[in-house]
């Protein structure tokens, strides 16, 4: 099936293109020339025969290679590299992630943000992202980044994960990380989509690893954060939460929309605790504001309420 479904030219390149980065309609329909409702067909049959998966988001819906998406590669592997026309399709996809990330970025100058918090704050962040490489495991089948940002955690684990995946709320962010996975090639390892962070759309124990990096200052109820990220987490799971140590910076709360001015160890070990995680030794890396690791793990056979995975 798999393969029939396959076997037409335009559903073969909807399926190169998908598998190097994820793209709504509209995207196929700007690269491929065609209109919608035809595209939406040939999507449709991929989807059905497993090729491709939909993920929506809001209004639209973003198609990219499965997880398991074995068949999928076989296919693409013997598709030529130089074809003039696929290689046309790249270059036009490549166009639109590039000019999607501008916008994004245009947006957050224009409302005086800056996407990227570790430079906005002075923050060492090649320390801060060395020290949380260091405390994930070595190899993992599923790992979530939750409020992946700009997708840079997904960009440094795609080698030693089978499947990296980032969440976050803002579609803005998502274009900026969907454009990263793009340009350093790492989609079949990586993707994102949206999600709240309190109600994550996976079943429980989905992943292996779960990092909460620079989030919970940003929650109205880090407690539930803390709950909802290890209920998708692995019985012995490792649970990575980054996030600034307390500080007296009042400015932060007004100017970034900060909700917490940091964590102690004594809160972040409680909320661990109620959802089944034991804590390690946190680690500090120093900087104008102090950011503390608290590297955890799931205990088995903790009890978690379970949610419906919402699609």
């Amino acid at each position: 099936m798999q393969l029939r479904a396959a076997a037409e030219p335009t559903r073969l390149r909807l399926l190169a293109l998908c598998a190097r980065s994820a793209l709504c309609v509209s995207d196929l329909c700007d690269v491929l020339g065609q209109s919608q409702p035809r595209l939406s067909r040939h999507l449709k049959l991929l989807v059905e025969a497993g090729l491709l998966e939909r993920v929506p988001e809001g209004a639209n819906a973003y198609f990219q290679l499965p997880g398991d998406a074995g068949v999928a590669r076989m296919i693409l592997a013997r598709l030529p590299e130089d074809d003039p026309r696929l290689a046309a399709d790249r270059r036009a996809a490549a166009r639109i992630a590039a000019e999607r990330a501008r916008a994004a970025s245009d947006a957050f100058r224009e409302g005086g943000m800056d996407w990227d918090e570790l430079r906005a704050l002075g923050l060492p962040a090649g320390d801060i992202e060395q020290a949380l490489v260091s405390l994930l495991p070595p190899s993992a089948a599923a790992l979530l980044d939750i409020g992946t940002g700009t997708g840079r955690l997904l960009e440094l684990v795609a080698d030693r994960v089978e499947r990296a995946l980032g969440v976050d709320a803002s579609r803005d962010m998502l274009a900026l990380a969907r454009a990263r996975i793009a340009e350093r090639g790492i989609a079949h390892r990586a993707a994102v989509r949206q999600a709240d962070m309190y109600r994550l759309p996976f079943a429980d124990g989905a992943f292996d690893a779960v990092a909460l990096q620079m989030v919970l200052h940003y929650a109205e109820d880090p407690a539930a954060a803390v709950a909802e990220a290890a209920r998708v987490l692995h019985p012995e799971g490792t649970l990575i939460i980054a996030d600034l140590a307390p500080h007296g910076r009042a400015d932060l709360l007004q100017r970034h929309a900060h909700r917490w001015p940091g964590f102690d160890d004594a809160a972040i070990a409680g909320w661990l605790g109620a959802a089944g995680c034991t804590l390690a030794a946190p680690i500090e890396v120093p900087g104008p504001l102090a950011v503390r690791l608290w590297p955890a793990r799931r205990v088995a056979g903790f009890a978690q309420p379970t949610h419906a995975i919402a699609l």
